[in-house]
């Protein structure tokens, strides 16, 4: 453990008392072990694994603005453990079956000086990683609002650990390509961040269950020491609360390999069981919808003589969708105040009036009569005042014509969001505020008394509520498709597979994948004065990436984002996206290095039928991939989609070679993957 030993005189210090209070708790395979000690009358924690420092002694605590704090003076008074071996069934998710097996840890600090006043920091060890949380029980010395101005939470990781991360303090909230570097050279990181020390230990910092709370991100203290930053309110404080309160978990996924970080189900583990009661109503499944048209000038959002979301364009996609099996179509600008700069306009928006070429109800029960439904959009522009003043009229709507998931969007800049305090003065919080987080799941506990699913656009990050509320199934918060049409420069090579070890870890994304058309904006323009954007922006993939990106990158509602025309020309290609499921019986991350490539296994919940995807950065590479998962010795008809021999996402992005093969439970499955390409698989058993 010698990477502690500058952290540790750093946060310690010399000379501190010999009769400190320590304990210990280890995973139930003995592997992890955090320990905890009052040394110095600091409280601390540090993190083990196979013997290995992870988390050098690092501080623990907080200040608030008109209490006494837990920062010093403090000893441990009191510790409870306790254990747990159980599992529970998710309505829908990666896995079926959730193993939580864990031991527990609860260590009462007291303060030695000034008010009597404890705290209570409990701590959960699983085979894959901890987490912990405060949580502060009603006393007299802490009575009325409670106002935290900072959490002391700290993370020695190391100076020279290698740590992959976005930024979280530049405008564009979670949407940037991920950094990677020492950790000793990083200033402030969003969560999820994935590290690996010198000792090629891999592990993750995240948070779970983000309720009525601050978003953390990790701030830098000094070289490889980071400190939970909270993000404020508007002219105010981190946190507005009482006692008594219990924190987010923080988490710290451990693994041997980077692999493990994926096989791991501690997120949601550390989450409240759902509260929702009966969501058999909550249906995963694959959509399509009048989205990327937008992003490539084929149509637009508002009504200057290209509006994508019309009555008759509308029904044309429900009937693509009906024919080859999707159960939803998304429609975006579809109501009143898309017309001008409405990314500046957000009070413009009304959630209840549609465009005048657009029939809500009569598209409700077209779509429905051909069993599809309709998916609804919400963009708000992160005026948070206007939507929610209209937010349960919306959801009436929606509900009446039998809309069971909505889109909901937040475009602006990062500290933009709008809110109307009591006194009508309009203040700006920022999209991971307290406040944002109580207003998304004011939207999800709205939208569950319609039983509606959501799926949040521009959102706060993933903590494992999914758990909790069933009905918020996915969403965005990262770089998307939509970068490969616009952005500048578009998504990497490397981001997918860095995506499946970075904010994948967090929990679904609707990345909408599935683009066919690889060079979009080499086509001509729909009308000579709505020119296409710069040729250079489009997908840094081969065809059969974006095929594997539906095992890959897992959410519950999978768009295939192009157009039917694009589907039409490729009915091959297209069969894997019609096959593919998007609820998962089991998961399992087979191989792979950060930001290099990936590749992950999932038994279809319905069919129980295994799907294999991979995909790679911008390098060629071989894989050879155990069939561990098939049944031994059990024979599958394997119907593949690789890359073929010339294939190179720049040069010759569409060559594809589409086959099929028996193959075994147990055999090796070889293959090569192109420059920035993939594979995709179906497992058919034989004789079933």
């Amino acid at each position: 453990m010698r990477i502690w030993t500058k952290l540790a005189a750093l946060v310690i210090g010399i000379g501190a008392p010999l009769h400190a209070e320590t304990l210990t708790l280890a995973s139930p395979d003995g592997r992890i072990t955090v320990t905890v000690s009052d040394d110095g009358g600091l409280a601390t924690y540090a993190v083990s694994y196979e013997g290995e420092g992870v988390i050098a002694p690092s501080r623990l605590g907080m200040l608030f603005a008109e209490h006494h704090g837990f920062e010093r003076d403090l000893a441990i008074t009191g510790s409870a453990r306790a254990a747990k071996d159980t599992t529970w069934e998710q309505p829908w998710g990666e896995r079926r079956l959730v193993r939580d097996q864990h031991n527990e840890l609860a260590v009462t600090f007291a303060a030695t000086t000034g008010p009597a006043r404890q705290i209570t920091v409990r701590f959960r060890a699983f085979d894959s990683g901890i987490g912990f949380r405060y949580e502060l029980a009603e006393q007299a010395a802490l009575q009325g609002d409670i106002a935290i101005v900072e959490e002391l939470t700290q993370f020695g990781v190391g100076e020279q650990t290698t740590m992959w991360y976005t930024p979280s303090d530049e405008f564009n909230r979670y949407e940037y390509v991920t950094r990677s570097g020492p950790a000793g050279k990083v200033d402030d990181a969003h969560t999820p961040a994935t590290f690996r020390n010198p000792a090629g230990i891999h592990f993750a910092i995240h948070e779970a269950a983000l309720v009525d709370y601050s978003s953390m991100s990790l701030g830098s203290l000094r070289a490889g020491n980071f400190e939970a930053r909270l993000r404020n309110w508007s002219g105010g404080p981190k946190v507005k609360t009482k006692a008594p309160f219990k924190s987010p978990w923080r988490t710290i996924q451990v693994a041997r390999d980077a692999i493990g970080l994926i096989n791991s189900d501690i997120i949601l583990n550390l989450n409240e069981p759902n509260k929702l009661g009966d969501v058999s109503w909550v249906e995963p499944g694959k959509y399509i919808g009048i989205w990327w048209a937008m992003h490539i000038k084929d149509r637009s959002w508002g009504r200057d003589g290209i509006h994508g979301a019309t009555t008759a364009e509308t029904k044309s996609y429900i009937d693509f969708a009906a024919e080859h099996g999707f159960s939803g179509v998304l429609v975006e600008g579809w109501n009143i105040g898309w017309d001008g700069d409405w990314f500046n306009n957000g009070d413009l928006f009304r959630f209840t009036e549609p465009m005048p070429d657009f029939d809500l109800e009569e598209l409700g029960r077209y779509a429905q009569s051909k069993g599809v439904r309709l998916i609804g959009h919400h963009e708000t522009s992160a005026n948070i005042a206007n939507y929610e003043s209209q937010m349960e009229a919306a959801f009436d709507l929606y509900q009446s014509v039998g809309v069971r998931a909505v889109k909901t969007g937040y475009v602006a800049d990062a500290g933009d969001v709008v809110r109307v305090d009591d006194k009508g003065l309009r203040r700006y919080e920022w999209h991971d505020s307290q406040f944002m987080v109580g207003h998304h799941l004011r939207v999800v506990e709205a939208a569950a008394k319609r039983q509606i699913a959501i799926n949040a656009h521009e959102p706060v990050k993933d903590t494992g509520l999914r758990r909790t509320y069933p009905n918020w199934m996915t969403r965005e918060g990262a770089r998307g498709m939509e970068f490969n049409a616009w952005g500048t420069p578009p998504n990497p090579p490397s981001h997918e597979p860095m995506l499946a070890f970075t904010r994948m870890l967090a929990g679904p994304m609707d990345f909408t994948p599935g683009i066919f058309d690889l060079r979009p904006n080499e086509r001509p323009p729909v009308r000579a004065d709505i020119p296409r954007g710069d040729p250079s922006n489009r997908p840094q993939t081969t065809l059969a990436k974006q095929l594997a990106l539906y095992v890959v990158l897992y959410s519950p509602l999978q768009m295939a984002a192009d157009l039917p025309e694009n589907y039409e020309a490729r009915m091959d290609a297209f069969q894997f996206i019609k096959d593919v499921e998007a609820d998962w019986e089991e998961s399992i991350a087979l191989a792979g290095e950060v930001g290099e490539y990936v590749a992950i296994a999932r038994q279809g919940r319905k069919s129980k039928e295994w799907f294999l995807g991979a995909v790679s950065d911008e390098k060629a590479r071989d894989l050879s991939l155990p069939l561990s998962f098939l049944e031994p010795g059990k024979q599958y008809r394997a119907q593949i989609y690789r890359d073929g021999a010339d294939a190179d996402w720049d040069t010759n992005p569409y060559a594809i070679v589409i086959e099929e093969k028996l193959v075994a439970g147990g055999d090796t499955f070889a293959v090569r993957l192109a420059s920035s390409g993939g594979v995709a698989v179906r497992f058919i058993p034989v004789g079933e």
